[in-house]
């Protein structure tokens, strides 16, 4: 974030570079510096004639570069923006030549998602070498809450520690999805506001008392009949609950509680530093830690791996909503 802060002081200050190759996992930050030059380096005026958006899949390496070449018209720079580069991986390498004598008035713009170059290559050396290389990298589960609060923060606003697993488990590590649900709740909140999960019940839609965050404390707790409300609300619910997503979060909370089984510190800010959570939730695992010894935390990731091959239809025929009933009844007795 900071890396993305000082690209985009530098386009502000006029220091500006002929080839940004934006590149990386995580698309949200390749949007966020891609937008702000097609937005902001030049004036209205300039654009008709020196913006430029061409798309991987449309155009050749050869025919870019030819673009690039060319000078702007009453304007200082001209802009292009490739979108989805990553369309051209297999000529990408065509780039190096051009890379070593770029167009100086040429601002050129590659959007390569969910690919990199390769830093041996001497495409990439050249690029480096006159232009700017950003690789966008995918935050880690355990990461993204801690930027929804920084990015909150940004904004004036700060949010529970609830509120924000229930964002991270619902939407994932996807900060394009979780930015734009943050932007309906800042929309609709007034600043200063702290965010709470009746406001992204309201909001968003996502149950505060019926979703994977509950069912997993639940289970933790060994609290029976909550967690049997939570999987009927589920099977009820199925678009909004996927099985995979349940299962997948399940065994992330047991696969942590294996962890915590065996640290020899276990305060609170070493389990949260090792583990990788919120110090807000330590005490779950603590809970859970004396329901589930070893042994049994064992036995459920291997009830969880089971019921993952069979919610792919391997080796049994069941609805999700029985593989669901069936996994729930085995962890809990």
């Amino acid at each position: 974030m900071n890396e993305v802060k000082q690209i985009v002081d530098d386009i502000k200050n006029g220091n500006l570079k002929p080839i940004y190759f934006l590149m990386g996992e995580e698309p949200y930050y390749i949007d966020q510096i891609s937008n702000y030059i097609e937005n902001n380096v030049l004036d209205e005026s300039e654009k008709g004639f020196n913006q430029t958006v061409m798309y991987g899949r449309d155009v050749s390496v050869d025919e870019i570069v030819a673009s690039a070449k060319r000078f702007p018209m009453m304007s200082e720079h001209q802009v292009i923006i490739v979108k989805e580069a990553q369309d051209l991986s297999r000529t990408i390498d065509k780039l190096e030549t051009y890379a070593e004598n770029p167009q100086p008035s040429t601002i050129l713009v590659f959007n390569y998602k969910y690919k990199k170059l390769d830093k041996r290559k001497k495409s990439y050396k050249a690029i480096a070498k006159k232009g700017l290389i950003f690789e966008s990298k995918k935050l880690y589960e355990n990461q993204v809450g801690d930027w929804i609060r920084r990015v909150l923060g940004g904004k004036k606003y700060t949010i529970e520690p609830k509120a924000t697993q229930m964002l991270v488990e619902f939407l994932g590590t996807d900060l394009s999805k979780i930015s734009n649900e943050l932007d309906k709740l800042t929309s609709v909140l007034p600043k200063e506001t702290i965010i709470s999960p009746n406001h992204i019940e309201e909001n968003i839609g996502i149950s505060k008392d019926f979703n994977n965050f509950e069912l997993r404390k639940s289970v933790g707790n060994k609290n029976i009949v909550k967690a049997n409300r939570i999987i009927i609300y589920f099977s009820q619910n199925p678009k909004k609950n996927p099985l995979v997503m349940t299962i997948s979060l399940l065994n992330s909370f047991f696969t942590q509680l294996l962890s915590y089984h065996g640290l020899k510190d276990k305060s609170k800010a070493s389990v949260a530093r090792t583990l990788g959570i919120s110090p807000y939730f330590v005490d779950d695992y603590v809970s859970a830690s004396k329901n589930y010894p070893m042994r049994k935390v064992s036995q459920v990731i291997g009830l969880l791996r089971d019921a993952d091959v069979k919610s792919k239809g391997v080796g049994a025929n069941q609805s999700h909503e029985d593989i669901l009933k069936e996994l729930i009844f085995k962890i809990l007795h």
